[in-house]
């Protein structure tokens, strides 16, 4: 309740003992609160810098979930795949298949990345003759075609290589794809993954989550500009986070199918002499 104070003047003519209330004039005034003060609304510059300073902390609440989860998946990537994965011909076990994960062509002429992955392929095979080649990439467009340009690599530079161990997977569209139908579509239940350096660790680990045994040949990639390697390595810590939703998630690849045993006779997958 506010203080109050009441100011009082006697009418001339009135002495003290005459003074009654009706000779007073009183007037009663407030007095401000020593306890009371009002809020003011604070400014419009203030409320734009608060608001800015939320936005900002979740903006950098957002990045660093987003950093946790981009180093969490590939952390994974990398340790399940650490003991499989091997640069040394000769010290790679050997498996009943030879996976070699496609590139890009041009025409029927191979990309460097993937004449290297092929030529790796083939000398995996010369040391083990029994196993078979599934050559898995992409041929959803009749004038791009990774897997027949591969196959018709090897019959031209491997005649040593049996026409029946070729294997073509053309719905090879990228990794997981390709390494779902080797388990699903042709039977494949152990096998050497041959590709690039940047790219092996997942495509292990993805098989291996998928039920292969499998381990990875490591094409070298020294040769190749520091610069282009870079682009991989940046765009393969994004391909892990997919890798590890693609397998939590039991996605499916793009074309499923029929199955065709690794163990017949490859030949039935060619759609070209």
């Amino acid at each position: 309740m506010p203080n109050i104070y009441i100011k009082s003047k006697i009418k001339e003519g009135l002495s003290d003992g005459d003074a009654s209330p009706e000779g007073l004039n009183i007037e009663v005034l407030p007095c401000a609160s020593m306890h009371s003060k009002t809020k003011k609304a604070p400014p419009p510059r203030s409320r734009q810098k608060r608001l800015k300073t939320r936005l900002a902390k979740m903006g950098f609440s957002m990045l660093l979930l987003l950093f946790v989860l981009i180093a969490g998946c590939n952390i994974i990537v990398l340790a399940s795949a650490a003991d499989r994965v091997y640069t040394t011909m000769d010290a790679v076990p050997k498996k009943t298949a030879i996976i070699i994960l496609g590139a890009s062509v041009h025409g029927d002429r191979l990309s460097m990345v993937l004449e290297d992955r092929t030529l790796a392929g083939i000398a995996l095979y010369n040391l083990d003759d029994n196993a078979k080649l599934l050559l898995s990439g992409d041929h959803g467009q009749q004038y791009y075609d990774e897997v027949n340009a591969m196959r018709k690599y090897i019959l031209a530079n491997a005649p040593g290589v049996d026409d029946e161990a070729i294997f073509m997977d053309h719905a090879g569209f990228d990794t997981y794809d390709s390494l779902y139908r080797a388990k699903y579509i042709f039977g494949v239940d152990q096998a050497i993954i041959v590709t690039q350096s940047f790219h092996i660790s997942r495509a292990v680990y993805i098989a291996n989550s998928l039920g292969i045994d499998a381990v990875g040949y490591a094409v070298d990639e020294t040769k190749y500009k520091w610069a282009l390697r870079a682009k991989w390595l940046l765009r393969e810590y994004i391909s892990r986070v997919k890798a590890v939703m693609d397998v939590e998630t039991d996605a499916l690849p793009t074309y499923t199918g029929d199955p065709i045993p690794i163990t017949g006779d490859g030949r039935t997958t060619w759609d070209q002499p």
